[in-house]
């Protein structure tokens, strides 16, 4: 069995949002811990993660040191944090896998996801990044090129583009690498935003990819046999916050898809996961699980989480 597990940026933080490096150590620990429990069961395992605080500390550092140095773009800042989070995945993964007797090697691949430089997100930038500033440090960082909005009493905050992913154009070294017996890290943050020039080269692009979205065409993309997203709570629930809030088990990818339609799963959080594992469930034909790393195990097993299964064939 093949799994792919999506981990959140924030699951690489403490859990108070803190991302110090050795926040950011402890939590990886935390969630390699799960992963080496499906080693162990032998299942082939491809881990992906955001990178949302990461980035946004990298962004942090820009701001202060645009006087000095050019602001790094953010091409290049998924490409940072996909090699700093993958060196800390991979040492707490083979600690993990280590303490269980079990000699599996990992690897960590830098991971690019192409998008189409026409997208229609490119003109009209709306996917809020990195933290919020009076207005004259805002227009410092305009001066670069940078897109900053007002947002009223909280002050002005950056906004970027979040174009559709089309292909994770790394894939195939993804799929060698799990042949050969690697647990791989790859495509992080929804892969590195990548196009494809007139004369057939590749280039990066600012602008950020939807984790969720990435994890699901890396999942379709290297076949694997269930998605896992991992988050903050067992269970996808109807009603959230309300008392008729109700757990959502096992679901057709046609149900899903009405409760999103409903309005059932808030745009920030929940809503992009589900809507991740509704494409990879409709393209691979396969199952897609939404639960938290507690539940790893149960979830390969179809026994927790909330699993999208493809639509029944009418007999």
């Amino acid at each position: 069995m093949r799994i792919l597990l999506a981990l959140g940026g924030n699951a690489m933080t403490s859990p108070d949002g803190k991302a110090r490096p050795e926040d950011q150590i402890a939590a990886a620990k935390q969630a390699m811990e799960a992963v080496a429990d499906l080693v162990a069961e032998g299942i082939e395992v491809v881990i992906t993660h955001g990178n949302g605080p990461q980035v946004g500390n990298i962004l942090v550092k820009n701001e202060i040191a645009a006087h000095v140095v050019p602001p790094v773009p953010l091409d290049w800042c998924g490409a940072q944090t996909q090699g700093t989070l993958g060196d800390i995945l991979m040492n707490a993964l083979d600690a993990a896998l280590a303490a269980r007797g079990i000699d599996r090697p990992s690897a960590a691949l830098v991971t690019r996801t192409r998008v189409d430089p026409d997208d229609p997100a490119f003109a009209t930038p709306s996917k809020p990044v990195g933290r919020y500033l009076p207005e004259d440090e805002a227009r410092k960082m305009m001066d670069h090129g940078e897109t900053w909005e007002d947002r009223g009493e909280r002050g002005w905050r950056r906004v970027v583009a979040s174009p559709e992913p089309l292909e994770v154009l790394d894939a195939r070294a993804v799929a060698t690498l799990v042949d050969a017996g690697y647990v791989v890290i790859a495509n992080g943050g929804g892969g590195i935003p990548t196009v494809r020039e007139a004369d057939g080269t590749l280039a990066g692009i600012e602008a950020v990819i939807d984790k969720d979205l990435g994890a699901a065409l890396l999942a379709h993309s290297v076949e694997v046999d269930m998605l896992v997203i991992a988050t903050d709570v067992a269970h996808a629930v109807l009603g959230f916050g309300t008392p008729q809030a109700q757990d959502i088990g096992e679901v057709t990818l046609d149900q899903m898809r009405e409760y999103a339609e409903a309005g059932h799963f808030a745009g920030g959080s929940m809503g992009p996961k589900v809507e991740a594992l509704l494409r990879y469930v409709e393209q691979s034909g396969r199952r897609g699980v939404i639960t938290d790393l507690s539940s790893i195990l149960l979830a390969a097993a179809g026994q927790a989480g909330t699993i999208v299964v493809p639509n029944r064939k009418e007999s």
